[in-house]
């Protein structure tokens, strides 16, 4: 089973939030390949479905942590307990303000980067998970962070946004078969966005 996780916080007041698009990016990618409905499940919410490959479909899990951000390795952490996985199985989606807005990257292993969500999967199941790395900009001060990710995307910036979460939703082929550096250029190639700088999210119409 592939675990695709997202990382966000529960409630309608944080949905729109920039610290939300792990969440935002697994539903794209939920609906684009039919997921079947959402349920409560692994302290989370759930749905399971196949994502088609040259190799065959490939089982998945949507997982949207309903644990808060900083506690996502406990929902991660059952469901991969459950289906006897890998870390290598797991997919977290997650915003990243060391990216340009639009930006996209995939890793695998590494450190925190002081992101306490992946802390937290790391805490869980070991380092060596998969992330695909959703760019938001960087306020450009850190006493500004936290503000910055528990703000909605401004007006301006849906149009990168809808972009990347379609691009996301629609080279999945790739990430189901493992092809993360594939998977990572599709994305790339399907929504480009400005390498720029990080912090220049607040003249980008940053709220």
């Amino acid at each position: 089973m592939l675990i695709l996780a997202g990382q966000g916080n529960p409630g309608a007041q944080y949905a729109k939030n920039r610290h939300n698009i792990g969440f935002i990016a697994v539903d794209e990618i939920a609906k684009q390949w039919r997921f079947g409905p959402e349920r409560s499940k692994f302290s989370g919410l759930a749905r399971e479905g196949e994502i088609d490959t040259p190799a065959g479909p490939v089982k998945a899990l949507i997982l949207k942590p309903q644990t808060f951000y900083n506690e996502s390795g406990r929902s991660v952490g059952a469901a991969v307990k459950f289906y006897k996985a890998n870390p290598a199985d797991v997919v977290l989606f997650y915003d990243e303000i060391d990216l340009a807005p639009g930006r996209f990257r995939m890793k695998t292993g590494g450190g925190a980067a002081g992101n306490n969500g992946v802390r937290s999967v790391t805490a869980h199941i070991g380092p060596d998970f998969r992330r695909a790395r959703l760019g938001v900009g960087h306020p450009g001060h850190p006493e500004k962070v936290q503000g910055h990710v528990l703000s909605d995307f401004h007006k301006v910036e849906q149009p990168w946004v809808i972009d990347l979460l379609k691009a996301v939703a629609q080279a999945a082929p790739l990430l189901a078969a493992g092809e993360d550096d594939k998977y990572q250029t599709e994305v790339l190639r399907l929504a480009p966005a400005d390498k720029g700088d990080t912090r220049q999210a607040r003249s980008r119409g940053d709220s």
